[in-house]
């Protein structure tokens, strides 16, 4: 389950230390290399809506295995992209396959887990999910030392290819026969009309979402920002990029060691704390100066947060929808992902000349995550360990 969660991280962040190098081949500007990054996280995004359904009424080893399959294929046709369109619209396709892995993940941690074994379950997860950031930058700025961007392509299908054979051996179906619901779009309709309707449930997922679009506003910028603004190399930017996607993973790492002693609300409202800390500290860096260390500092400050938010928020959202862990997982995850896919797009509205519009999206976005957060789920009690223990 882990790996799965892996897999859509890697696709994001393995080229991220190349944009400059394919806006250079296709004589593209930046907005037009970031919308391969935009395409693919709603390509995901629509994904998750069609396998969390499917996953629901097939089971979860069908959607999950043709998804991947789909994906090896589509990652070898992007290494032959011929312009920044046509990676654009391959990438939408890869990011629909790839959907598979997250939202089965998340469904079969709920098929199999209650209560607090499910948050530390969950924990684990977002873990795991944490490597993806710490080695796919560095991964990609090695790689572009010893072959072009197209290379990297080339290692997502092989990566595919390698966890296929590794699910279709040794993944049980997790979802029973007689739990499995009818596929008929008055049914599914209802279903995520009711889910959209719970209004905690939507808290917990826009609180999620609106921390993602903060840390994806630092993934579309950071090659700009750190490679064009404060002169780093290509090696410079992944190590840098690669310590805030430790602190991501060390976070997680804290997270899973306090679930038990501290109830997953208190974490969750602990992280939306940092992240709208570490925002207003970016506001401040933006407005003052003070270079790239003081740059870093909250940057780093909200990085940590997601690794705290995230898995809490996940794990406070699915618990409340047993009936539809599918749909339920479509549902956090398409929240998650749209809002991170229209973040991308607005860091280069000015170019790469200036850290302002990555600031502003981070902030905006962690400010607004703390306000849903508390307001929307004001009155659910999450999961307590008096409720964990019955």
């Amino acid at each position: 389950m882990g790996a799965l969660c892996l897999l859509g991280p890697l696709s994001i962040d393995t080229h991220l230390p190349a944009f400059p190098a394919i806006a250079e081949e296709f004589g593209a500007g930046q907005s037009e290399v970031q919308w391969s990054l935009a395409t693919f996280i709603i390509g995901m995004s629509i994904g998750q809506l069609v396998v969390g359904t499917l996953s629901d009424s097939w089971g979860r080893r069908r959607p999950l295995l043709f998804g991947v399959a789909l994906y090896a294929v589509v990652s070898l046709v992007c290494a032959a992209a011929p312009s920044a369109g046509a990676l654009a619209a391959l990438r939408l396709v890869q990011g629909f396959s790839v959907a598979s892995g997250f939202v089965v993940a998340l469904a079969i941690a709920r098929d199999r887990f209650e209560g607090l074994a499910m948050a530390r379950f969950m924990s684990l997860l977002m873990l795991t999910n944490g490597l993806g950031p710490v080695l796919a930058p560095v991964l990609g700025g090695q790689l572009l030392r010893v072959m072009t961007w197209r290379g990297t392509f080339v290692v997502l299908a092989l990566v595919a290819v390698v966890l296929f054979a590794v699910l279709a051996f040794a993944l049980p179906e997790t979802l029973p026969p007689e739990k499995r619901r009818p596929t008929q779009w008055r049914p599914t309709v209802r279903v995520f009309g009711a889910l959209l309707a719970d209004r905690a449930f939507l808290g917990y997922a826009l609180a999620s979402a609106l921390a993602l679009g903060a840390l994806f506003g630092y993934v579309a910028g950071a090659s700009f920002v750190l490679q064009g603004v404060f002169g780093l190399s290509p090696q410079g930017f992944s190590l840098v990029f690669a310590a805030n996607a430790v602190a991501i993973f060390v976070a997680g790492l804290l997270n899973t060691a306090l679930t038990g002693r501290v109830v997953p609300k208190a974490l969750l409202r602990l992280g939306l704390a940092m992240g709208a800390v570490g925002g207003l500290g970016l506001v401040a860096t933006g407005l003052f100066g003070g270079g790239l260390v003081a740059f870093l500092v909250p940057l780093f400050v909200v990085t940590t947060s997601v690794g705290v938010l995230t898995p809490n928020a996940a794990t406070l959202a699915m618990a409340r929808h047993a009936e539809a862990a599918g749909s339920a997982s479509a549902v956090l995850g398409v929240t998650r992902f749209v809002v991170a896919g229209l973040m991308a797009p607005l860091v280069g509205v000015s170019g790469s000349a200036s850290t302002g519009p990555m600031i502003a999206v981070m902030a905006c976005s962690t400010t607004l995550a703390l306000v849903v957060g508390v307001v929307l789920t004001k009155g659910d009690a999450g999961i307590t360990r008096e409720a964990a223990v019955a």
